[in-house]
C-alpha cells in the first residue's frame, strides 16, 4: 500500500514538472520573440537574429517566430539558412506572397534550379500580378535548353520591356544554336536597352564577324572598346584582322603590331600580317614578317614557300622558284598549292 501511494505521489509530481516546463518554454520563446522584434525595430538586425534564433530554440513550430527568423536571415544575406527556414515556414502554410517571391529569388540565386518553375507558379497562384517569366527564361537559358528559353523568354519581355538581359539572353541562345542572323535584332534591343555592356557590344561583333559582314564587325568591335571593354591580346587581334577585312591595311597591321609588341614571337600574329601585305601587293613587307616567322621556326616551310612566291611577284622568278621547290622538299603536301597556285591555308 505504501509503495503505491509512493508512485501516483511521483507520477503527479512528473505531470506537474512537465507543465511547468512547457509554460516556462513557451513564456521564453515569446520573451525572446518579443525582444527581437524590438531590436528589429531599432534596426539592430543582428542582434534580432539572435534573439529570433533563441525564440525558435524554445519552439521551433511557431509560424510567426519562423517567418520573423527566415527574414532576418535573408535580410543579412545569410542566403542558405534563409532558403531552409523559408522551406519549413512553407510546410507550416506559412509562406506569403513575399515570402514565395522570396523563395523564387532564392532558388534561382543558389542555383537550385529544377525548383525555380515550381515557386513561380506557386507566387503567380496567390499573386497573379507577379512577373515570373524572367527567372524561369533564365532557368532554361542556364540549361541550354533553347527552345524553351526563347519562348519563355519572349513573354518575359513583354512582362518588363525595360530589362536589356532578357533579349541579350534571347540573342544568346539562338547564337549558341549558330542561328546568327536570327540573333542580331535581338543583340541590338539589348545594347539599346543597356549602354554599358561593352561585353554585349563586343559578342555582337564577333558575330558580324561569324557572318562575314565586316563592315558592322568593325563598327561593333571598335564601340566595344570605346565602352570600355578590355582591351587584351584576343581584342586587339580581332580588331585587327576587322580592319584588314574591311580593306583598311595600315590600321589592321598597327593594332596587330600592338600585340607583337607584347608577344613578338607570336607566329599567328606575324603569318597575319605577313598574308596582309601580300594581299595588297606589298612583297617586300610580307617577305619581311615571313622572314621573322622563320628566325622562330627554321622548319616552317610554308613561310619558306611564300618567301618564294614573294620573289616570284616581284620578278626574281627562277629565286623564287628554287625556295618553293626547297620548301616542297621540306613538306611535300605544299606541292598542291603550287599546281592550284595557292597560299597555304587559302580557301
Amino acid at each position: 500500500m505504501i509503495r503505491k501511494t509512493l508512485t501516483i505521489v511521483l507520477s503527479a509530481f512528473a505531470i506537474t514538472a512537465t507543465a511547468q516546463q512547457g509554460t516556462s518554454l513557451s513564456d521564453s520563446a515569446q520573451a525572446s520573440y518579443n525582444k527581437g522584434l524590438e531590436e528589429k525595430q531599432k534596426g539592430r538586425r543582428m542582434e534580432s537574429l539572435k534573439h529570433f534564433e533563441k525564440a525558435a530554440s524554445y519552439n521551433s513550430n511557431d509560424k510567426a517566430i519562423t517567418s520573423e527568423l527566415a527574414d532576418a536571415y535573408m535580410d543579412l544575406r545569410k542566403y542558405p539558412q534563409a532558403w531552409e527556414t523559408y522551406k519549413k515556414l512553407e510546410a507550416m502554410n506559412g509562406l506569403t506572397p513575399e515570402s514565395y517571391k522570396r523563395m523564387l529569388d532564392l532558388s534561382f540565386n543558389l542555383r537550385k534550379f529544377d525548383e525555380v518553375p515550381g515557386y513561380a507558379a506557386k507566387l503567380k497562384k496567390v499573386d497573379p500580378s507577379a512577373k515570373v517569366n524572367y527567372f524561369v527564361g533564365k532557368v532554361h537559358y542556364q540549361q541550354e535548353n533553347y527552345g524553351e528559353a526563347i519562348k519563355v523568354l519572349n513573354e518575359a519581355a513583354k512582362e518588363e520591356p525595360t530589362i536589356g538581359e532578357i533579349p541579350y539572353m534571347i540573342a544568346r541562345s539562338y547564337a549558341d544554336m549558330q542561328n546568327y542572323k536570327q540573333c542580331i535584332p535581338y543583340f541590338k534591343k539589348a545594347i539599346e536597352l543597356d549602354t554599358s555592356k561593352g561585353n554585349w557590344v563586343y559578342e555582337l561583333g564577333l558575330i558580324y564577324y561569324a557572318i562575314h559582314d565586316d563592315k558592322n564587325a568593325l563598327q561593333y568591335i571598335k564601340m566595344a572598346g570605346d565602352k570600355g571593354y578590355r582591351r587584351d591580346n584576343d581584342y586587339l587581334e580581332n580588331l585587327g584582322i576587322a580592319y584588314l577585312n574591311s580593306g583598311n591595311l595600315q590600321e589592321g597591321v598597327k593594332i596587330l603590331n600592338e600585340i607583337l609588341a607584347r608577344r613578338p614571337s607570336d607566329l599567328n600574329i606575324l603569318n597575319m600580317i605577313a598574308e596582309a601585305y601580300y594581299a595588297k601587293g606589298q612583297w617586300q613587307a610580307a617577305m619581311d614578317h615571313w622572314d621573322k616567322v622563320l628566325e622562330y621556326d627554321k622548319e616552317n616551310a610554308a613561310a619558306l614557300y611564300m618567301i618564294g612566291m614573294c620573289y616570284q611577284k616581284k620578278g626574281e622568278k627562277a629565286k623564287g622558284q628554287q625556295l618553293c621547290d626547297k620548301a616542297i622538299e621540306m613538306d611535300p603536301s605544299l606541292a598542291a598549292l603550287k599546281q592550284k597556285k595557292q597560299m597555304p591555308g587559302a580557301l
